[in-house]
């Protein structure tokens, strides 16, 4: 080994982005494998040094001494260690210097495919601590191709990683083509043994909704509101409760926006999804009332034991509260962490009578 090639670990670590202790670590394994294939001695303890300012390098066999004959041959009989070393005891570790004169053909070739595979390993945890550093963010991609399963592979900007959102991860109202530029939440980074950096994206996840209001609304973002709780149902309908941390701020006026236009920002990403901006009360009884909004309550009931809230609405906005398919009184009790029982005024009146009936026993 010359100093050229030493000059060629520089250029290649300065140009993949790895250390040279990397490189230099590379090299040692490349040279120890290289050496115990083609000198038959994979059982034996091989170690390389090099040195990159001389650009020396040895081969380091290291016996153990034993009592009678070696049965192993990283084991050396007292009498063979002595004569190496004159003092040697039994257990006494024995160094030895077998660098041969020439690796040959064989070894060097081993030695660069070793160098080639560590360095690609190199890189590719290098890109892996970049994009782990970046979970939870939202990035910009392009959609390359559509899977028969239905997930589908997107470009972030470098061919060393490999982007998919399964179908699970999608908005089901949304179609994709290749080509198309789509926002998505880094969800998950997997690193692979062989093979790019493995991205699982999504666009269904509750945590796609809150980064979106992170970035949408600057009051979020600076910490003067925050996001307590969200109930989402992807391309249809969410919920997101915010209260304001800072005194003087209105949490749901900022989130909606001057004319509605931040949260119109995010309902237009989304494809349409409908949003509602409530307030986040301490006081569970408060707290469901704003979570059924848009819909009037008249009073809640809250019943500790069996975490249920009986929710009483005026006649006209019963399927208002109760939404289509039920999905707003759904989402609030998914909000809130409450079973909501909603009742019309009229239906409540009507049933008084009858229990007071049933308590005094009486009959008219």
């Amino acid at each position: 080994m010359n100093k050229e090639f030493f000059a060629a670990i520089a250029q290649v670590s300065s140009e993949k982005g790895v250390s040279r202790e990397v490189v230099l670590d590379s090299l040692r394994t490349a040279l120890a494998a290289a050496y115990q294939r083609s000198y038959e001695a994979e059982d034996q303890d091989i170690q390389v040094d090099v040195d990159p300012t001389s650009a020396k390098i040895r081969v380091i066999r290291t016996q153990t001494v034993v009592e009678g004959e070696a049965q192993h041959p990283n084991e050396l009989s007292l009498a063979e260690a002595r004569e190496r070393k004159r003092t040697a005891k039994i257990g006494e570790r024995i160094v030895e210097d077998v660098t041969p004169e020439n690796f040959g053909r064989i070894a060097a070739q081993t030695a660069k495919q070793v160098i080639q595979q560590r360095i690609r390993d190199a890189e590719r945890d290098k890109v892996f601590q970049e994009y782990a550093g970046r979970q939870g963010d939202v990035m910009l991609g392009v959609v390359q191709r559509v899977d028969p399963s239905r997930a589908i592979f997107l470009d972030l900007g470098r061919i060393d990683v490999q982007a998919v959102m399964p179908a699970s991860e999608q908005i089901p109202s949304e179609q994709y083509r290749p080509g198309q530029r789509v926002r998505v939440l880094v969800l998950e980074v997997q690193k692979v043994p062989r093979g790019p950096v493995q991205i699982i994206c999504s666009r269904a996840n509750r945590a796609f909704l809150r980064r979106l209001f992170e970035l949408e609304v600057p009051e979020i973002k600076n910490g003067a509101v925050e996001i307590k709780m969200i109930a989402r149902e992807p391309g249809q309908r969410s919920k997101i409760a915010v209260h304001a941390v800072q005194g003087g701020v209105d949490a749901q006026g900022s989130c909606i926006g001057q004319r509605g236009m931040r949260v119109m920002n995010v309902v237009s990403e989304l494809s349409g999804e409908k949003i509602d901006v409530v307030l986040w009360d301490p006081e569970p009884a408060k707290f469901v009332e704003n979570a059924l909004s848009p819909a009037q309550v008249l009073s809640v009931r809250i019943d500790e034991m069996d975490r249920t809230a009986q929710v009483v609405v005026p006649d006209r906005q019963l399927s208002l509260a109760i939404g289509k398919e039920g999905q707003n009184a759904r989402l609030a009790a998914k909000l809130t962490g409450w079973r909501i029982d909603i009742k019309s005024k009229s239906a409540v009146d009507r049933s008084e009578p009858q229990a007071e009936l049933a308590a005094t026993g009486t009959e008219s």
